[in-house]
């Protein structure tokens, strides 16, 4: 029988949409402490850093075609490092409960008795559009939102019915699937010539912005490359004025 008080324990931590600086202090403290740091694609390599030297980084991001896989791997380290008594990081790009199975990893964890603290993170469906010009609301253009997962929706074009009346809608790992995204959503009554926007490397240097609309979209008339969030909805035409203001004013000092 294993003696669940020798058992070490999992943090949950969200690393942010990307630039390293977005990190909460929570996140870098604890990282300081742990043992064994399990990391994801999306995490920003100069994150790292904050782990102590003496920790074990091991990479498990998933690729397509092979999630569960690498899924049921992860669990297993998890479960593995903690049973040594070992304080494990799941470090996730974004916030670890949003489209990050984290909540699953969560509670496998409960159930093998494994202590779990959740430290959230920055997730990249509101700080990127934000820092590339596009607030998600804005009084008289938009009052609500709704983050959707991109990539679990192919071939199921009726479950974009219910995203009609929401004002903007901000889509995570939808660059694959966006021309079918766009289809469903035009055919759900959503307008064709609604505004789009796909903030590429969002946070990071180097990051893009390409703007068009769902009927463009749809047609498969945008050269995008992931990783990227699209973005839907009227606020997109704002960037134009936020942009102008920051021509304005020059660079920072």
């Amino acid at each position: 029988m294993r003696d669940d008080s020798k058992t070490g324990k999992l943090y949950l931590i969200g690393a942010g949409p990307g630039d390293p600086e977005l990190l909460t202090l929570k996140a870098v403290r604890v990282l300081g402490q742990c043992d064994v740091v399990l990391y994801d694609r999306l995490v920003n390599k100069a994150i790292l850093q904050h782990a102590k030297p003496s920790a074990e980084l091991i990479y498990v991001g998933k690729h397509p075609g092979e999630q569960e896989r690498a899924q049921n791997e992860i669990f297993e380290l998890i479960r593995r490092h903690a049973f040594r008594g070992q304080t494990v990081a799941r470090l996730k790009g974004g916030d670890p409960l949003v489209f990050g199975r984290g909540a699953e990893e969560w509670f496998l964890a409960l159930r093998d008795h494994i202590e779990v603290e959740v430290i959230p993170g920055v997730t990249s469906a509101i700080a990127v559009p934000g820092l590339a010009g596009i607030p998600l609301t804005y009084r008289g253009v938009s009052q609500s939102f709704v983050i959707i997962t991109g990539h679990c929706h192919e071939g199921r074009s009726d479950e974009w019915r219910r995203y009609v009346e929401v004002d903007t809608l901000v889509v995570l790992m939808g660059v694959r699937n966006r021309e079918f995204i766009a289809r469903s959503l035009i055919a759900a009554g959503r307008r064709p010539e609604e505004p789009v926007a796909f903030v590429m490397r969002g946070t990071m240097a180097g990051e893009q912005v390409a703007e068009s609309t769902l009927e463009d979209v749809a047609a498969g008339r945008t050269d995008i490359q992931p990783p990227a969030v699209f973005v839907i909805g009227e606020v997109v035409r704002l960037r134009s004025k936020f942009r102008e203001s920051q021509r304005r004013r020059g660079p920072a000092l």
